[in-house]
């Protein structure tokens, strides 16, 4: 089963393409691949971006972002990304549903949903010893 990056990363790329935008996390980095004469603004996790190009490139990656849930929930369906993601966050291991609930946010899953879900995926574990 794919993962929401699989669904947004070649869009990603190609809208940070577009934008001028970069990842960099050291000074060489940053030299390697600026522009000369642009000033750039950091938009956090090492991501650089001409200066007025950020508002367009975050409108770009937020609707990148909306077609890619809607495509992973109708490719796969609530309970499997509900399922997918509960491993992901090993929450067999933590029973701590948090970072499950909050990686969801941006689907129209509720807390009361993964939950629910929750009884299924530890069965699971249970029989398969995922522990």
């Amino acid at each position: 089963m794919k993962y929401l990056s699989d669904y947004m990363e070649n869009q990603q790329t190609a809208a940070f393409s577009k934008a001028g935008a970069f990842f960099a996390f050291s000074t060489k980095q940053f030299d390697e691949q600026k522009a000369e004469g642009v000033k750039y603004w950091s938009m956090g996790a090492g991501l650089l971006c001409p200066k007025g190009k950020e508002k367009v490139l975050i409108k770009t990656l937020d609707s990148i972002q909306a077609a890619a849930i809607k495509a992973d929930l109708k490719e796969n369906g609530k309970a499997a990304i509900i399922q997918r993601e509960l491993g992901n966050h090993e929450t067999q291991l933590t029973g701590d549903l948090t970072s499950t609930i909050s990686a969801l946010s941006g689907y129209d899953i509720t807390t009361e949903e993964i939950q629910a879900e929750y009884k299924s995926f530890y069965q699971k574990c249970i029989d398969n010893d995922w522990f």
